[in-house]
């Protein structure tokens, strides 16, 4: 996994959850679940599964009687995506590297992946694994973001990070957002031995009540945090200016900006 991958640590969990969650993730979760419940049977994996946005909504979707193995890398995310399952039925949580999957071959039915395919090292090779531990029949649902020009919220983090260190801009905000050729994509998915790959292009008008709340978890809710107060900038003072950034684009909140992203469903 990438660097940025395994840095969701500390208290970027917390705010990435209660920042980003119900402005980025919330509507794709409602999206992808609704998906999942056409699609699976009765085991289903979650790969990168962070803070559980989508992870109670899964359960909620698929089938009382279906499984679900919810699985991330960094087990201070999946600690807080325990919580939100707390007594669930039929919901199993691991930890576990997407490019070294700990499940025997044939184990699933479905795997669901919303936005975390875009920080695997090795595409192809992931979706190896994928295709390793779904059954013959199974199929991946996975979701990418597109580009900055369609997600302008990322450009404009981008942009206040980069002024206060010009000389060696912070670049996470690149990475979410770097795997937007869905030809690619789609090439990498063949490569990994899927033959059949489609996709739908799901865009949202989101409104956002709170450009402070957004602001804190942009900046205090993913690894930016550390490439900026490790180099000696006050992450408030990054959040302050974004906030102003934000409302400069956007407008004074309540006001919508645009998402977009590409959800792939794999056989």
């Amino acid at each position: 996994m990438t660097e940025f991958a395994a840095a969701f640590v500390g208290s970027i969990p917390e705010n990435y959850d209660a920042g980003l969650g119900p402005y980025i993730f919330v509507d794709y979760a409602d999206d992808i679940a609704c998906r999942a419940a056409a699609a699976a049977k009765a085991d289903v994996l979650e790969l990168a599964a962070g803070t559980g946005i989508v992870s109670a909504k899964l359960r909620a979707a698929i089938a009382a009687d279906a499984r679900l193995v919810v699985t991330d890398l960094n087990e201070p995310m999946l600690a807080i995506a325990e919580t939100k399952l707390a007594g669930a039925p039929l919901v199993e949580f691991r930890t576990a590297d997407a490019m070294q999957l700990p499940f025997p071959d044939d184990s699933f039915d479905l795997i669901v992946n919303q936005f975390g395919i875009m920080f695997f090292p090795d595409k192809p090779a992931s979706f190896r694994e994928a295709r390793r531990v779904l059954k013959p029949d199974g199929s991946y649902l996975f979701s990418a973001w597109d580009g900055w020009d369609a997600n302008p919220f990322a450009r404009v983090a981008f942009d206040v990070a980069a002024a206060f260190l010009p000389d060696d801009p912070p670049v996470f905000y690149k990475a979410p957002f770097s795997y937007a050729d869905r030809s690619i994509v789609e090439a990498d998915a063949r490569a990994g031995g899927f033959t059949d790959v489609g996709h739908e292009i799901v865009a949202f008008q989101k409104e956002v009540d709170d450009w402070g709340r957004l602001a804190q978890g942009a900046v205090f809710g993913n690894p930016l945090y550390d490439e900026v107060a490790d180099r000696g900038v006050d992450p408030n003072a990054v959040k302050a200016a974004l906030i102003e950034a934000l409302k400069a684009e956007f407008g004074d909140a309540p006001a919508k900006m645009p998402l977009s992203a590409t959800v792939y469903q794999a056989r």
